[in-house]
């Protein structure tokens, strides 16, 4: 209890790790829809300004890469541990808002566009990772469950603009204000959040403390997982929806804008994050490391028989982007909670935020290269080669398992 400036009592919010983790995770879903925006709406800005097929993809890759400057940065000054993380959150959230709306206002052309995109990726590198950092502060035993949560969050969010942008059609201005204005209020739910107990201080400015965690075998091996991980997620992200229409017109069966649509955001929005609930609860329960084994072999496997069904019937194509879509992000936080249990506490923010750009740095190859891959060999190699990453992640996950295990 405390009191007014008059004298009279007031109350004072307790912080607890429920309350805490469902303001990060509701800031993050609003704050990360700024993220496939543009992605989303792609077709109608096409279209407007005459873009060509290899134009489109920068409005996904300035984003990666705006994302990979802003995260190896504040990796490099120790950003997310040596300022307080309820801010970091709150300013990028304020930028990805602005920056998000800008494109809506005054972009005319896809290079402005590129640019504005890719400071909304730098502003949002001060979101994804910071936000994990604040979850894990207020959990320890059930980490893997948390952070499973806020993954989740951020899967919702990033496929919330499939299915705004699906709905307005090619009013894609519009779809790109609400993006915005959803950031803005974003920043505003993260200036309420606290960090938790289960941190610490850093001693001091340590510059090249990414870089040494790469020496130990621990943090190793969680980042090799999570660049396999990293390796398929986005591509399947940005181009399932495209994926998905093309096998249906194969198929004799084309569909529109708004069923794609609603199609990528069953698959992402919502079999995505049931996914994160049930790889953070088994994956506490039953081994981090080997939960990510099996999500990442079931996803691998998903992007070769995608290979298999493209041109097939729906019936058949549409569980198996359930599965993906579920398998594909299932895995996501066990990599961030097994490096929070591998590193010295007091570096948690620097590596968790050093493990995201490396690993939203092979996004932009992977999203480049799909639609490389399939104008010159088709959708089936295309995706099928995405595939590759996971069962490599796989094994290094498996290694990574017997360090996790108490008393390791």
């Amino acid at each position: 209890m405390r009191t007014t400036a008059g004298g009279g009592p007031t109350a004072e919010v307790t912080p607890s790790p429920a309350r805490e983790l469902a303001l990060v995770a509701s800031a993050q879903v609003l704050a990360l829809s700024t993220w496939f925006a543009a992605s989303a709406v792609a077709p109608a800005i096409k279209e407007e300004w005459g873009l060509t097929g290899a134009q489109v993809p920068l409005l996904t890759i300035a984003v990666q890469v705006g994302f990979v400057i802003g995260a190896l940065t504040s990796a490099f000054v120790n950003l997310p541990d040596r300022f307080p993380a309820p801010r970091v959150m709150t300013l990028g959230a304020l930028g990805a808002a602005t920056c998000t709306a800008l494109v809506a206002l005054v972009a005319h052309d896809v290079w402005t566009a590129a640019v504005l995109r890719l400071l909304t990726g730098t502003c949002l590198a001060l979101v994804y990772p910071v936000g994990l950092k604040l979850a894990s502060s207020w959990f320890l035993e059930r980490r893997g469950l948390a952070l499973g949560i806020l993954v989740g969050a951020l899967t919702l969010g990033s496929a919330v603009p499939q299915l705004v942008g699906g709905s307005l059609g090619d009013a894609w201005r519009a779809s790109l204000l609400v993006a915005a204005a959803s950031a803005a209020l974003a920043a505003l739910i993260a200036s309420r959040t606290r960090l938790g107990p289960h941190t610490a201080q850093p001693p001091a400015f340590r510059p090249g403390v990414a870089i040494s965690l790469l020496r130990q075998r621990g943090p190793r091996l969680a980042n090799l997982g999570y660049f396999g991980h990293m390796w398929e997620l986005y591509a399947v992200w940005t181009w399932l929806p495209a994926y998905f229409a093309a096998s249906a017109a194969a198929a004799g069966h084309p569909v529109g804008g708004a069923v794609r649509g609603a199609v990528a955001f069953a698959a992402i929005g919502i079999c995505g994050p049931v996914g994160c609930l049930l790889g953070g609860r088994v994956g506490d329960r039953w081994g981090l490391g080997r939960t990510a084994a099996v999500a990442m072999v079931t996803s691998g496997l998903c992007c070769l028989l995608a290979g298999l069904a493209y041109g097939g019937p729906l019936w058949l194509l549409l569980p198996l982007l359930a599965v993906w879509g579920t398998s594909v992000i299932a895995d996501s936080a066990l990599f961030s909670a097994a490096t929070t249990r591998v590193v010295d506490p007091q570096w948690t923010g620097t590596a968790l935020t050093f493990q995201t750009a490396v690993g939203f740095l092979l996004t932009v190859v992977t999203i480049q290269g799909v639609p490389l891959v399939q104008q010159a060999a088709g959708w089936p190699v295309a995706v099928a080669l995405l595939g590759l990453g996971p069962l490599l992640g796989a094994v290094a996950m498996l290694r990574l398992q017997p360090l996790l295990t108490p008393g390791a």
